[in-house]
């Protein structure tokens, strides 16, 4: 095998996977970003490798679900009215995947991904150091009614399809695993098979740091245009995350992309003790224990990659935090916001680009970018390797909005 000069446009948790890998082929890698060690999406998440997560964001029934959501103050959706019409576009294809014949589709498409995060995720560790960040504690998702559990039992179904353990337990049975949640809490379900990190941004430091031991070089500069062989690259993977449609537009691909802002808050001392995480199944957040603390995120606000933070977010999900863990304690606490990148369909881009063969597309991963980096990352380099990889890529193509 020939080895290639790569640059890697992107120093999040998916552009260093793929210069992980790619360092691992013997290539010469270049990474570039604006900011290589500020603020990064890869930072603020649960910590999650959330390989059950194969059930796409749109599901059938959503579409009644919206209304209320984004006219509750504390719901999990919001859109702010000047970039409603932007989306309009990417909201059509969100509520089509939705559709009762296209969600079997995408789920085995993510069910093929997922089923191989472990597995590229041990060796990466591994080789860093970081094997002990991992802890395989299983989550735990609770509900205040037994309607909300049936209304997300399309989804619990979908996952038992493809071999996940979902465990419905009752109110008291989950308090038996989190003695710190409240009475409000009626149903639950434990899936064993989900994973999670002590702390992303520890995992997003390890994995820079040794790349720096490989030789990977870091360049520190706005990319507004594809690089190749003007800048000396005889490949060029794009792993920008939400800035990445962008870029992919520059050469003439188009890509169905979003800015799903998240937000959260991580409390140092915060009075009361989970040992996995638990997610609000009403109320679509997240409470995650964390060597920095306990994280209390999630939820969805669509407004560009430009528009500034709303903080009011991150104080609304505490809000709802102290419905389902008495004694919560926000002393301390230090707000963030990060721009998922979200396709219509849930679904990565992982591929070629069908207009220039020597650009490769890493992007797109919304919620489980932690999770699907290091297959991403191994993937890339089986593209530029020339090697069979063993999963159908044709899903995850940038050509299907094109």
């Amino acid at each position: 095998m020939t080895r290639q000069r790569i640059g890697v446009v992107g120093a999040g948790i998916v552009g260093l996977a793929c210069a992980y890998w790619l360092t691992e082929g013997g290539h010469q890698v270049t990474i570039i970003d604006r900011d290589p060690r500020g603020d990064k999406c890869s930072w603020g998440n649960a910590g999650g490798i959330a390989a059950p997560e194969v059930a796409p964001a749109s599901m059938p029934g959503l579409i009644w679900r919206i209304p209320g959501w984004l006219a509750d103050p504390l719901g999990p959706l919001s859109l702010r009215p000047a970039h409603a019409a932007a989306m309009l576009p990417w909201l059509r294809r969100f509520l089509a995947a939705g559709r009762a014949s296209n969600v079997p589709a995408i789920a085995a498409a993510l069910a093929a991904l997922n089923a191989r995060v472990h597995d590229d995720w041990l060796p990466l560790l591994a080789a860093t150091g970081l094997s002990d960040a991992l802890r395989r504690v299983g989550s735990l998702t609770v509900y205040e009614t037994r309607a909300g559990l049936e209304r997300d039992r399309a989804e619990w179904d979908l996952r038992r399809r493809y071999g996940i353990v979902c465990e419905e337990l009752s109110g008291e049975a989950a308090r038996d695993l989190e003695p710190a949640l409240a009475d409000i809490v009626r149903h639950g379900v434990f899936t064993p098979a989900w994973s999670q990190v002590s702390d992303p941004k520890v995992i997003w430091a390890g994995i820079f740091d040794s790349l720096l031991a490989r030789g990977v070089a870091f360049e520190k500069r706005e990319v507004v245009d594809v690089p190749g062989k003007n800048a000396g690259f005889d490949t060029v993977v794009i792993a920008a995350g939400a800035w990445s449609a962008r870029l992919a537009a520059r050469i003439g691909d188009r890509a169905s992309l979003e800015s799903e802002r998240g937000y959260n808050t991580t409390l140092p001392a915060p009075g009361v003790t989970l040992t996995r995480p638990i997610t609000f199944g009403e109320h679509k957040f997240v409470a995650a224990p964390m060597s920095c603390g306990l994280r209390v995120g999630g939820a969805a606000e669509f407004a560009g990659l430009d528009a500034a933070p709303n903080y009011a977010r991150a104080a609304a999900l505490l809000t709802l935090a102290r419905r389902y863990l008495p004694g919560l304690s926000a002393e301390g606490g230090t707000v963030w916001m990060g721009n998922r990148p979200a396709t219509p369909d849930s679904l990565p881009v992982i591929g070629r680009s069908p207009r220039r063969g020597d650009v490769i597309y890493a992007f797109g991963h919304g919620h489980l970018g932690l999770t699907q980096s290091a297959t991403t990352g191994r993937l890339v380099a089986d593209l530029v390797a020339g090697r069979d990889s063993g999963l159908d890529l044709a899903p995850f193509s940038i050509g299907r909005w094109n």
